[in-house]
């Protein structure tokens, strides 16, 4: 059984390098919330999150001041909306996810996800409300966030809901306008999106969970980056040994608050996802844990071998110490939430191609990047398509959120502030693509997919 004593060599790490519990997240079913009265939905929705997650929030912060770990969210993820809607005479979902606005903001989380479709084969009529009720609900509302999966390596790439999804990107920006766009920060589109993500803005609760469980969300980088430096000049198998080592003391801190947490809520241990997830403080950077490894700038050439080097040892280090590591569990590369990925797209040496080229190895994909406000949404859709497609092909994770910033161009800085952070437009290719996404249906899925 874990106790205290099994985390006192971790205190420098908390105390001196930002190692952090990112989030704690309780995943809560809607399914037993369907009804064909609209307004009865909304009612039952909110009910049971405030219900379900009336102690989540004190909990935290009492196994925060109790264990000395710096617990920074608390969130919610739900069914994904289209799932539990689908049988309500609703012609749009923006009530629901007022709902689950007001709901959330009653029990004190930081954010709520699960304003969600799966259409990665196919919509339905639930998914085609709830896609086009996106921009409103994101504009309307303050934490809630929502995901659209649009392809996987089972089912191939769905290519009619990826120029949807470009179209609805550029609306929420629009809508959003005023603060910079900041609704697309609350929006991702996935490829083999997984059930058990406790980190947003893509969490939903997936449908082979129970009513509920308690996920955990570890981040480190700040730590990784001190553990390297003292291995500076050293072979790359000393490097990974470094940090497999670290990655297993961080991950038994999550396993900790995981199971403290689980207990006192009395509900299910869902997962730890042990995820480099950056923040644009100093000293918390993933980009810096590369540079860490010999790089003069993140987005020179080898930039992408020393992320697969990282996101691989991360997880051998986590599946060592816990026996329920999932979500995404890896480093993150969100530009505007990490001071090292900033410096490196002002300075010239990170582009989008290049981030495109490091998803293939990291843990999700193109994350928290500002775009010019007039990139096309045929443009953003053939993004998403490239995106899904490294996805589906090499059987992992991937995801977009970008976001095209009205009256912005290249050279320009936009400011989200908090964990989002701010980050420099960076440049689009000017060439269209309109032919290639107005064709729609699908792109079928690779032969890797026929494993039975």
């Amino acid at each position: 059984m874990l106790s205290i004593d099994n985390i006192l060599e971790t205190n420098q790490m908390i105390h001196d390098n930002k190692l952090d519990v990112r989030t704690i997240t309780m995943g809560i079913s809607l399914l037993e919330c369907a009804s064909s009265s609209g307004k009865e939905l909304c009612d039952r929705i909110y009910d049971r999150i405030t219900k379900e997650a009336e102690h989540l929030v004190s909990t935290g912060e009492a196994i925060e001041r109790e264990f000395g770990i710096p617990i920074i969210n608390k969130r919610i993820s739900v069914t994904p909306i289209s799932l539990v809607a689908g049988g309500s005479d609703l012609t749009s979902y923006v009530p629901i996810a007022e709902a689950m606005d007001r709901a959330a903001k009653t029990v004190g989380v930081n954010f709520i996800g699960g304003f969600s479709a799966l259409v990665t084969k196919g919509a339905t009529r639930a998914d085609r409300i709830l896609i086009d009720s996106i921009p409103e609900a994101l504009a309307t509302t303050d934490i809630v966030c929502s995901s659209v999966g649009v392809g996987s390596t089972k089912t191939g790439i769905n290519m009619d809901a990826v120029r949807d999804m470009g179209i609805i990107v550029k609306k929420t920006a629009e809508l959003t306008k005023d603060n910079d766009a900041l609704g697309c920060a609350k929006l991702v589109i996935f490829c083999n999106p997984v059930e058990d993500n406790p980190f947003m803005a893509g969490a939903f609760f997936g449908v082979t969970e129970g009513d509920s469980a308690i996920s955990v969300g570890v981040s480190g980088p700040g730590v990784v980056k001190h553990a390297l430096e003292s291995v500076r000049g050293q072979s790359f198998d000393v490097v990974a040994e470094t940090i497999k080592r670290t990655a297993f003391k961080i991950t038994r801190v999550g396993q900790l608050v995981a199971q403290e947490a689980s207990r006192r809520l009395g509900k299910p241990f869902g997962i730890i996802d042990l995820s480099l997830a950056p923040t644009p403080a100093v000293g918390d950077s993933v980009a810096h844990v590369l540079e860490e490894m010999g790089l003069s700038s993140c987005g020179c050439h080898g930039t992408t071998a020393a992320l697969a080097l990282l996101n691989d040892a991360v997880k051998k280090g986590g599946l060592m110490a816990s026996s329920h590591v999932g979500g995404l569990s890896g480093a993150f590369i969100p530009v505007s939430e990490d001071a090292g990925m900033i410096d490196a797209v002002s300075c010239g040496s990170l582009s989008l191609d290049k981030l495109e080229a490091m998803t293939c190895v990291c843990s999700v994909g193109l994350d928290m990047i500002a775009i010019p406000g007039d990139t096309t949404a045929d443009t953003i859709s053939a993004i998403i398509a490239d995106e899904s497609a490294i996805g589906m092909i090499n059987n992992k994770t991937t995801a977009v959120r970008v976001i095209p910033v009205p009256g912005k161009t290249v050279g320009e800085v936009v400011e989200f502030g908090g964990l989002l952070g701010y980050a420099p437009i960076i440049e689009v290719s000017p060439y269209s693509a309109a032919e290639f996404i107005a064709r729609g249906g699908r792109i079928p899925a690779p032969i890797r997919s026929l494993t039975n």
